[in-house]
């Protein structure tokens, strides 16, 4: 497969509405997510949030100037692993009309040298048991099924 070029960048407050159409874009998504214009408030708060958080580093990918992928990267540190730092990535989208041209896996490829560059001794990720493409996808890119992750909603 020949990747598309992208630029991966930190993600500034204009990126929040092409982000937000990204998250609501599968079955899941379209749930929980409130694609409207103008946006609600709450999540322009979330993105302030994230911005001052520097443990928190919210990246797009961009191509053409267009909006086309996004993650989530969080730096965990803790005392399991003999006090080693974790890296979580949430959030991995691709816009739906750009899939299958590699712009995730350099998301993916980016978040895992950030993750070492601030020295994270794993990374991890969760995604829904019905995304079955994207459990394919990481298992591609060396991400084990290892732990069983469980939710509850307040």
């Amino acid at each position: 497969m020949n990747a598309e070029a992208v630029s991966i960048r930190p993600a500034r407050r204009e990126d929040v509405a092409a982000i937000v159409a990204m998250l609501a874009d599968d079955h899941l998504g379209r749930a929980r997510e409130r694609v409207e214009d103008p946006l609600p408030a709450s999540y322009y708060d979330a993105f302030a949030r994230v911005e001052r958080d520097p443990n928190l580093t919210l990246v797009v990918a961009e191509s053409a100037g267009r909006v086309v992928g996004c993650l989530q990267l969080a730096i965990l540190p803790g005392l399991s692993s003999q006090g080693g730092v974790r890296g979580l990535l949430e959030d991995v989208r691709v816009a739906s009309d750009c899939r299958s041209r590699g712009i995730g896996e350099q998301l993916v490829q980016w978040a895992v040298a950030e993750a070492k560059a601030r020295n994270c001794n794993l990374v991890e990720l969760l995604t829904h048991q019905t995304r079955v493409d994207a459990q394919r996808f990481y298992k591609r890119l060396g991400f084990a099924a290892s732990h069983v992750g469980m939710t509850v909603r307040f």
